[in-house]
């Protein structure tokens, strides 16, 4: 086998380019869709017939930020059952509410909303931007979508002055709903700014009555020469506050990552270069081989395109020509979350014996009994065979006993299909901050990892006693 520290340069720029185009779930959803597409996968929609195959490269996309994609082997019969591995699309951020219009002490501000369970202190300081998908009318009878990702600072939450709060340092409080809310500008601009602000119907560049009450007529204007439409036009949008600080590689060796959302869009990543690059063995496979990238993990996954709705099973259904029982217990999930690892300033937050590590410690394997994470003695023993014959490293995480534990999509997954599951991640530092850090080599071992997964699963699965 190549050593994988000849490879790491590669494979590491490949996942900061990823990253870097991708602020958002759908931005996400859209490269893998051109990564599957230029490796010859078919997209499907939800709405058509599908007619499955054996060499089958397939995806479905829902709302624009989940995806699911499959390859059939070469061998595959109906019954046979899916060799999976489940992510997730969305992480933790501020999102512009649907009347964002605010104004305070002469400046204009954007009115946002708090996205899952953030670190919201690190929100501050940082210059910001605007990313998502905006729907604009094109036509009389023509409603358009278009991905933004404005590519400069335009917000910015500041932080109160230790002069004026004394206390700051001792004793951080936040006010989701006062203290984080965005400069855009000062409001002296918008006075500048006359023709935009009329209320006039839509014509030219003008912005439509209502629009223009709910959100600032220059922020319109803005996404209006991003989408290349007038600012009347717009009709609505999904937007998100994204840092414009690119994702990078830092250290005294260049041995870390430091990037946002590596919760979770490095294990959606990884999932999909790992199907990608296991092609090479489909011919001989029985199985089909998914990796599902689902959105809203981060609020629950209550959802259409979340893996608590019916998204899964209809798809699944559909790809078994109804022998879906039966290749449900055929199946096997890899339910793939970042994990957390040893904090060299809180160590003992950590029970002393489950303690990840980014220096060469590989994947970890998460365990808790009381299904916080959908783990079991069988599914984990499938994981480790399989980390041992791709040669990864494998670490154990469980909870000190008197501290909760988070969840992932294994268990909904799990109890939802009744399907053999083990819950993975890769160890990093700062999760849910806006600025979050891993290791090169813990992404090195996770891509191999995955790949692994795909080549290797029906041969370890059926040498197990089960």
């Amino acid at each position: 086998m190549t050593s994988l520290a000849s490879s790491v340069s590669k494979n590491v720029d490949g996942f900061l380019q990823f990253i870097n185009k991708s602020p958002t779930a759908f931005h996400c959803v859209d490269l893998v869709k051109k990564t599957l597409t230029s490796s010859g996968f078919k997209e499907l929609r939800e709405n058509e017939q599908w007619n499955i195959e054996p060499m089958g490269k397939y995806f479905v996309i829902k709302n624009g930020s989940c995806i699911a994609a499959f390859a059939v082997g070469g061998k595959y019969q109906n019954g046979n059952g899916f060799a999976l591995t489940a992510t997730h699309t969305d992480s933790p951020h501020l999102r512009v509410k649907p009347v964002s219009k605010r104004d305070a002490c002469d400046y204009l501000q954007v009115n946002v909303e708090c996205y899952g369970g953030g670190i919201w202190h690190t929100w501050f300081d940082r210059d910001l931007t605007l990313a998502g998908r905006v729907f604009y009318r094109k036509s009389t009878d023509k409603i358009c979508q278009h991905l933004v990702h404005i590519k400069r600072p335009i917000l910015r939450v500041p932080t109160i002055a230790i002069h004026l709060k004394r206390d700051t340092n001792e004793k951080l409080e936040i006010n989701k709903q006062d203290h984080l809310q965005a400069v855009l500008s000062l409001k002296t601009e918008e006075e500048l700014n006359k023709s935009c602000k009329k209320e006039e119907p839509c014509e030219g560049n003008k912005v439509s009555t209502d629009e223009s009450k709910k959100h600032h007529s220059q922020l319109l204007e803005l996404l209006a020469e991003e989408c290349q439409c007038a600012a009347g036009d717009i009709i609505n949008f999904d937007l998100i506050l994204a840092d414009t600080q690119p994702s990078c590689v830092g250290g005294l060796r260049n041995e870390f990552i430091y990037s946002g959302r590596l919760d979770n869009q490095m294990s959606a990543y990884c999932a999909i270069q790992g199907l990608i690059h296991s092609l090479d063995t489909l011919a001989e496979d029985t199985f089909i081989r998914g990796a599902l990238l689902y959105d809203n993990e981060e609020i629950g996954s209550e959802s259409a395109q979340g893996a608590m709705s019916e998204f899964t099973q209809h798809t699944l259904r559909r790809m078994t020509r109804d022998e879906y029982e039966r290749s449900i217990s055929n199946s096997f999930l890899v339910s793939a979350d970042m994990a957390h690892a040893i904090h060299p300033n809180y160590s003992s937050l950590h029970d002393r014996e489950h303690q990840p590590s980014l220096v060469n410690g590989g994947v970890v394997v998460k365990t808790n009994c009381n299904n916080r994470y959908a783990t079991t003695a069988f599914t984990a023993t499938v994981v480790k065979e399989i980390a041992r014959i791709s040669n990864v490293p494998v670490q154990e995480f469980c909870m000190r006993n008197d501290m909760p534990c988070g969840t992932t999509v294994g268990p909904i997954i799990s109890s939802r299909l009744g399907m053999y599951t083990v819950d993975v991640g890769a160890p990093q530092l700062s999760m849910h901050s806006i600025r979050e850090m891993t290791s090169t080599q813990t992404l090195e071992y996770y891509l191999e990892f995955f790949k692994g997964f795909y080549k290797n699963f029906k041969r370890v699965y059926d040498s197990i006693d089960h």
